[in-house]
Order: structure tokens, then sequence, then C-alpha cells
């Protein structure tokens, strides 16, 4: 059931949200956290200071006889060192013992930090540190690859926003889809403003721009699909004979449709007595006489071109006799637009006093089928709606702007010829065949 609509809706879903991803980023500039050291800082600050003391430390020696520049030293250094000009000039050639002794001194200068930690006698080769030092560097290597990764995340999930006008065009792709599915006009509108509130001007991140639609799409028609349904069980029990006038179109269904209700309150055990208030068309009266002997109800009648009115009189009349739970009256079919036959229907539902009209349309009639709705809803006034052929319906626009149209539920879908087919309607089945 709604295979196309299905198809084209989640064609136009994608189509919006990658449109939606085209759109500009809006980058929002956060404040550095805690810890949160961009790649450049992470990359720069440890390397000029580990290039620094390379260059430090591998600064050859001086020439003999000339005094050894000296890095800056701390206070307490200076307290503690001996003066070295004197050492120098006295011993022009020095023996390796003394090179390695001064080596140790000049990489104990080039770190400060380190200064409270003495190198170990037993360490010949000052080189030795020179390599360990990388290693100690390390960590804070890994943490700029960390910031990469975080850097790339970021991006991914940059919010964009829409602005109306971009909007409008966006939904222009699936505001035809809804159209050709025959949607009405007043449920596109619905849908639009709904999807506008929720992106229009609002921050979205792009890995959840077609989720976002498509919670958008599926609330809103909750919100179309929401008028609460009844029980024909209950209404029974709160009227009796509880009276149904079933109206519509020529060829819509109504008499079969008829027949369906009656085998299905048979089934649950009431009392049915059908009104053939069809005496205009040609067999109507024995299709209605057939069904009654096939499902075991009684069936009150008149000759056709006979006053319907009078025929509903009859049959209410004969229930309240037998204290038969339910009356179903049949009405000729009509067009919502001859003047004459709505006016005979207005006398039908002033004689029988109604407590349920129920509308009975064919869901293959799209849009033609709301417009029905209306003008029936506007002459006699209806409380419920049954739509026929649903089985092979694949557009669905009719189930889904019924409702929203009338204001009124949609109570079951007729799925077949049998009298077992007629399906309560379920709002979470629609939804779960649209892919919702």
């Amino acid at each position: 059931m709604f295979k196309f609509l299905k198809e084209k809706l989640q064609e136009g879903i994608r189509r919006i949200s990658q449109k939606f991803r085209d759109a500009p980023l809006e980058k929002k500039e956060e404040p550095p956290k805690d810890g949160d050291i961009s790649q450049e800082k992470q990359e720069e600050k440890p390397e000029v200071p580990i290039e620094k003391k390379k260059r430090e430390i591998k600064t050859p020696e001086p020439p003999k006889g000339q005094p050894k520049p000296k890095p800056a030293e701390l206070p307490e250094q200076k307290e503690q060192k001996t003066p070295q000009p004197a050492a120098q000039k006295e011993s022009p050639k020095e023996t390796g013992a003394k090179q390695e002794e001064k080596g140790k001194a000049a990489f104990q200068d080039t770190e400060p930090a380190k200064a409270t930690s003495p190198i170990p006698a037993a360490q010949e080769n000052f080189q030795e540190p020179i390599k360990e030092q990388p290693a100690e560097e390390e960590p804070k290597k890994k943490e700029g690859f960390f910031a990469k990764i975080t850097s790339a995340i970021k991006e991914k999930i940059a919010m964009t926003t829409i602005d109306r006008e971009k909007f409008d065009g966006i939904f222009s792709d699936l505001e035809l889809i809804l159209l050709e599915n025959n949607v009405a006009v007043e449920v596109i509108e619905k849908i639009k403003a709904d999807l506008e509130l929720r992106l229009v001007n609002q921050p979205i991140p792009r890995l959840k721009i077609e989720e976002t639609i498509r919670s958008s799409l599926r609330s809103s028609l909750e919100t179309i699909l929401s008028n609460p349904a009844f029980s024909l069980e209950q209404k029974i029990s709160g009227a009796k004979p509880l009276v149904i006038c079933f109206v519509g179109i020529n060829g819509s269904g109504k008499t079969t449709t008829i027949a369906k209700v009656a085998h299905l309150l048979k089934s649950k055990g009431k009392t049915v007595v059908l009104a053939a208030g069809d005496t205009f068309r040609a067999a109507s009266i024995d299709q209605l006489q057939e069904h009654a002997e096939h499902i075991g109800v009684k069936l009150i009648k008149h000759d056709y071109g006979s006053d319907p009115a009078a025929v509903a009189f009859d049959a209410i009349k004969h229930a309240k006799s037998k204290n038969a739970d339910v009356v179903l009256i049949d009405t000729a079919g009509r067009m919502h637009s001859n003047t004459n036959l709505m006016d005979e229907l207005k006398k039908i539902k002033k004689v029988a006093g109604p407590h349920l009209v129920l509308f009975v349309g064919e869901a293959l009639t799209g849009n033609d089928c709301i417009e029905q709705i209306k003008e029936f809803q506007q002459a006699v006034g209806i409380d419920g709606i049954i739509l026929t052929k649903s089985d092979v319906d694949e557009k669905g626009g009719t189930m889904i702007s019924a409702s929203f149209v009338s204001g009124k539920p949609i109570l079951f879908l007729g799925t077949g010829q049998h009298y077992e087919h007629l399906e309560p309607f379920s709002k979470e089945k629609l939804l779960a065949s649209l892919g919702l």
C-alpha cells in the first residue's frame, strides 16, 4: 500500500536533505576550554625549545684560549659556580677528562628545569640525555594528533542554517511530490508550516538534516491524522437503536460497505436492520437484499421510486419494535454538485434523525474525494469517513487529507470485496507504510 508515494517521499526527503547539506556552513567560534589547545600551538610550543636546546648543545667548542659563551644561568647557579676563565687560561691544552666535565656542565646549564637532578657520575657520554629528550616530548605530540581528530569531527558536525527564501526553493521539490500524490493543498500548507518552524533560521547539524526532516514530517502527519476515532460498539451502548446513515456519490461503494459494517456488527453479537433507501438506482434494492440474506439480517424496503425518507422511517420503527441494536440506512448516490439531490438528503436526515452520518468515498479519486467530503460536510454534516478501494491506492493522498480537511476521523478502510475486508483505520500503520 502507498508504494508509489513511499518511494517518491523518500526520494524527496533525500533531495531536500542534500540541498540543506550544500548550504553554507555557519561556524561558531567557541572559547578554548582548559586543556584544549589547537594543533598549531601544540606543535609549535614544544618544538621551539627542543630545537633551541639542540642548537645550544651542538655548538662547537670555542677556539682555544677564548672564554666559552654561557647561557643564562639562574641566580643560584651563579653563586655555586666557580669562575671559569682562569682555569681556561692556565691550561690551553686540556685533557679528555676535563673536556668531558665541561661538556656536562654545559648540558646542565642548558636545562635549568633539571638543575636539581645532577647527572650520575657513571654517565660518561653527555650526549645520552639528548637522545632521551624527544622521548619525553611524545605525549605532547600525541595531543596534537588528537587535536586533529577533534578538528575533523567539528568540521563534520558543523551547523547550517537556511533562511525563508532558500527554504521555499528547497520545499518546492517536496510540494510537487505531495501534489502528484493527491495530497490536499491545506495539508501541504500545514506540512510546510511545520517544517519551516523547525528548519528556517534554526542551527541544524549537517549530519542530522535528513533525520530532522523525517521527524518533522512524521510529527506533522501525526497532527493531521489526530482526529480521534470512535467505536461503533460504544455508540450502540449509548443509543438503541443506533441509526447510521451512509452518504456518498455514485459508484463509491456505499451498498457493499453497508453490508461489510452489518457483517462486522453481527459478528460482535449486535442485531442489525438494513434500510434500502436507494430507491432510484436500478437493482440497488435487489443487491442489498442479497447481502442481507447472506449475512442473516433484516431488510426493510419499498418499491423503486418511493420516498427514501419513508423507508428510513419504517426501518427505525421496525428496529424499535424488535429491540434491534443498529439501523443502517442506504441512500442513493448523488453528485455533491447536484443541489436538488442534496436537498433530498437533508430531508432524509430530518425524518430519520440519524445519530451518525458516515461518508463513503473512493480513495482512488484523490482530490475529487476531498471536494466531495467538503460538500457533504457543508450540506448535511458528517461524523466519520470510510474510504473504499484503499488496497489498490498507491498514492495515499486521499487518506492523508480526508481527516484534516473535514475535521472528522477515518473509521474504516475497504480493502477488498469480501465482508471481512473492512479494516479499522490505523495512523501508525499509515506512517509505517510511508517509511516514517
